[in-house]
């Protein structure tokens, strides 16, 4: 599926995607991955919170691997807020006081991308548009805020002037990126038909409302973030497409019910490589749990799946699938909001023969062996989607397209 524009609707670098094109692997965290294709437009949704000296160091280091002209391909909301210095630093602080006050922290990247939200949501925030209009006017806003933070968390040290000298060093450079939102949203929309992807930033289980809250993102990270986040129109909402790998995983702490805590997370997190693009944290690994595809089903409603990381599963000689949640001792038919009865659930699996055989090298349907076939059809019949893409390694020509 060849885009034209590809677009990020919230989120900031707190979340990381790894592309491998022509062998290259490239780290996006900010930048939007369809920035490697020459041929698309990439934009920064108003839902986004953007971190100015992250944006530019991560282009950067993309840059010294084959990233080019990134700049004419970029376009950023002006309603898009910003995230700054002490934004992370609080990040952090509130961190530290979480293990002191309860003994366990959130386990968030440090970002700032939290405390940025909070400043949105409070209306205390700074915007891209700000930044680009009176200087003046915009660094009177930033010192109230800093202050603002600095009262709350009395150790906290800002270098004010500092922070506000690097910021304008930013604005001409990134002037030339920046638009109206939603004119820029509008004009896409409309006119000679347009194909358009928007790119997830996290998984459906960090979202603010339907993840496993507290330990989620800021954001809306399901499919009711595009609308707001972009200012698309829920009509021009075309196919929504669910990314799952053929296990599950998870970085950080919160209820992990089919987390496999033995040789087979092992093996799955090393087979895998299972670290995290941003923090680097080794990431905790289970068997699929078809609860919390189904979960995730309800709240995006999915048209399609892309099942990625079979191949993963090549060694194994039987794999466990979670179907259902049991709560003293009954199925229950929903996903539990609260945490400490998610931590309860007793997972009922369904044990499915593996394929011991090498599925790096298939590239149509016919080349997985039947066992991997039989997986998939699981998995469809169970959540009631069909899986459109199958992945067996980390190369582009490694999706196999079925329909």
């Amino acid at each position: 599926m060849l885009s034209q524009f590809v677009f990020c609707s919230q989120g900031g670098n707190n979340a990381g995607h790894t592309v491998v094109v022509d062998g290259k692997e490239y780290d996006f965290h900010l930048l939007p991955s369809g920035i490697i294709n020459p041929k698309a437009m990439s934009f920064i949704g108003n839902g986004v919170v953007v971190h100015l000296p992250g944006l530019f160091e991560e282009a950067e280091k993309n840059e010294k691997k084959g990233l080019k002209d990134w700049e004419k391909r970029l376009i950023i909301s002006d309603r898009a807020h910003l995230v700054f210095d002490f934004h992370q630093a609080v990040d952090g602080l509130q961190e530290v006081q979480r293990q002191a006050q309860e003994g366990k922290n959130i386990g968030t990247t440090r970002k700032g991308i939290g405390p940025a939200y909070s400043s949105k949501a409070a209306r205390t925030g700074l915007r891209i548009c700000d930044l680009l209009s009176d200087f003046d006017e915009f660094s009177t806003r930033f010192k109230n805020l800093a202050h603002q933070h600095q009262s709350m968390f009395p150790t906290l040290e800002i270098d004010v002037e500092g922070q506000l000298k690097k910021l304008k060093g930013f604005i001409e450079r990134i002037r030339p990126m920046v638009r109206d939102g939603v004119y820029f949203m509008y004009e896409a929309l409309h006119g000679a038909p347009k194909k358009i992807l928007v790119e997830g930033a996290n998984a459906a289980l960090l979202d603010i409302d339907f993840g496993t809250y507290p330990f989620v993102t800021s954001s809306n990270c399901t499919v009711g973030g595009v609308c707001t986040g972009l200012g698309i129109p829920p009509q021009n909402i075309g196919e929504v497409y669910g990314v799952v790998k053929a296990y599950t995983t998870r970085v950080g702490i919160g209820a992990f019910p089919t987390e496999q805590i033995n040789e087979i997370g092992d093996l799955l997190q090393s087979r895998g490589h299972e670290w995290g693009v941003t923090t680097g944290r080794k990431r905790r690994c289970g068997w699929l749990d078809l609860m919390i595809l189904r979960y995730a089903h309800m709240v995006n409603g999915f048209t399609a799946l892309a099942l990625t990381k079979l191949d993963i599963l090549d060694a194994l000689d039987e794999i466990k699938v979670g179907v259902a949640y049991k709560l003293s001792g009954k199925r229950i038919p929903y996903f539990p909001a609260n945490q400490e009865i998610l931590q309860k659930v007793e997972v009922e699996y369904e044990t499915l023969p593996g394929w011991k055989a090498d599925t790096t090298g298939a590239r149509k349907w016919e080349d997985l062996p039947p066992h991997a076939q039989s997986y998939i059809r699981f998995v469809e019949n169970h959540v009631g989607v069909a899986v459109k893409w199958v992945g067996v390694g980390k190369s582009r020509d490694s999706m196999i397209q079925l329909f």
